[in-house]
Order: structure tokens, then C-alpha cells, then sequence
């Protein structure tokens, strides 16, 4: 997703409240709570939890609120007087920038969707963010994973989202020191600066994930429950084990 402008897009939890607020109507207000979502940025992305800043996404399609009609082509004015009719307070919000919204794109602004929308919106895949989802940062100094069962959070900049079976067990894998060394020296995360890499998810690929184990399922939700540095330890043992490594190794691992 793409603001293209995200001091209108990307507001604190004081701004929702002032929206929420300004609403004039109970059916407004949630209306309105469901278009405002929390939002993390990459750099709140932490192993296995997350530091969330209070901020939040405006969440507006394309032709919102009539972006599921697949009979609107390019900018819409039917679409803009719904947004205002049934979202006041957003749209009032809305036009404080609406003269930077309109200037954020010339070739598409005004012409394929409509000035107050999100530039890029996710319309493939938008969905996904209403799953069960791991969600991670690509810059990292460590492997950083961290697990959203409520469907919450959308992200921003850095962030990125895996969706799919056997999340549990895929999360325990993905924070392993093991999955971190092997991207870092083997599957293409180079090094940033002194101790960075970029966990890019193409890099993913190559790795060879380890059957579904029950056990290192139980540990990783036992970590998201209450994160304790002696029982990743032990998790993390546990995966080096499962894929064969020596004791010598296990320690080159955990060295570099």
C-alpha cells in the first residue's frame, strides 16, 4: 500500500479521536471506527511482539465507498458525494490536504481513482490483512517475527505480511538465529552497515523449511503468550537439532 501522502493518511490516536468525535451520528461513528486502522510501522516490529505507536491508517480505496462497483472506471464524483454523505468526518479531515492529495500524482490523481484515495490500496491482496498474519520489518539486526491472530494491523513502509497454514510453526522457524544466519550468509541478505541485512522475502525461497513439528509449534505459542529469553534459547536449540546441525555448528551460529 501507497499513501502518497501520509500526513493525511497516517493520523495519532488523538486525531482518531477528534474524527470519531466529530461524528454526528452513532451509525457514522462505526462506520468510521471501521475505516481507521492500527498501523505498524517496520520499526515496531520486534521478535515475536511488537512496540504499536498509537497510529493509525484512513484506509480509502479507490472509489470508496463504492469499491466494489466494477462498473466505475477512473475517478468517480458518485463515489466522492457517498464518501461525504456516509463519512463527514473523514471527509472534512480529508479536505484539509485535499490541494497535496490532487498534486500527488498527475497521471493518475483526478483520473484513475479519486483525489482523497490511498494512491496504492492493496487491491490484490487487501484482504490478507483481515488474517491470521506473521508480520516483519526488512532491515533488520535480528530476526524480528512477530504474530497478528486478530486480523489488526496494516503496515507501513518496511512492514511486510505472510499469510498461510501452519503460521505457529513457520514463526518459530523464521525468529530462529539459525533462519537469520543462513539469510545473512547464504540466501541473498547481505550485510548492511556493521550487523544489518535485508530480509527480503524472495530470499525466503531457498530456504528449506523443516517438516511441521508439534513441538516447536507448542514453544513458539508458549513465546507469543509471554516471551522469555531462556525458552526462546531452548527453541532455538531445538531448530538447530531438528535440522542435524553439530554442537560445533550450533555454536558458529550462534557467534555470528
Amino acid at each position: 500500500m501507497l499513501t502518497g501522502l501520509n500526513d493525511a493518511f497516517i493520523i495519532s490516536g488523538e486525531k482518531r479521536n477528534e474524527i470519531l468525535n466529530n461524528c454526528i451520528s452513532q451509525e457514522e461513528r462505526k462506520r468510521t471506527e471501521g475505516l481507521i486502522r492500527p498501523l505498524l510501522r517496520g520499526r515496531d516490529i520486534k521478535k515475536y511482539s511488537c512496540d504499536w505507536a498509537n497510529l493509525w491508517l484512513l484506509w480509502i480505496p479507490w472509489h470508496f465507498p463504492l469499491q466494489f462497483d466494477s462498473s466505475i472506471q477512473g475517478a468517480s464524483i458518485k463515489a466522492e458525494i457517498e464518501f461525504e454523505r456516509l463519512y463527514p468526518s473523514v471527509y472534512a479531515h480529508m479536505l484539509i490536504y485535499k490541494k497535496q492529495l490532487s498534486n500527488r500524482n498527475k497521471a493518475e490523481t483526478g483520473i484513475h481513482y479519486e483525489w482523497y484515495a490511498l494512491q496504492r490500496w492493496g487491491a490484490n491482496y487487501w484482504e490478507d490483512f483481515a488474517k491470521p498474519k506473521i508480520i516483519f520489518q526488512e532491515i533488520v539486526q535480528e530476526s524480528q517475527f512477530f504474530f497478528d491472530n486478530k486480523g489488526t494491523f496494516f503496515c507501513n513502509d518496511t512492514g511486510r505480511i505472510i499469510v498461510g497454514n501452519n503460521l505457529y510453526f513457520l514463526l518459530g522457524i523464521l525468529n530462529s538465529s539459525l533462519f537469520f544466519y543462513s539469510i545473512k550468509h547464504f540466501y541473498g541478505g547481505g550485510v548492511l552497515g556493521e550487523n544489518g541485512i535485508r530480509m527480503k522475502h524472495t530470499f525466503f525461497q531457498s530456504f528449506p523449511c523443516a517438516k511441521i513439528n508439534k513441538s516447536i509449534t507448542q514453544l513458539t505459542v508458549s513465546l507469543l503468550v509471554k516471551y522469555d529469553k531462556s525458552l526462546f534459547d531452548f527453541l532455538d536449540k531445538k531448530i538447530m537439532k531438528i535440522y542435524n546441525l553439530t554442537d560445533e555448528e550450533i555454536q558458529e551460529v550462534l557467534n555470528n
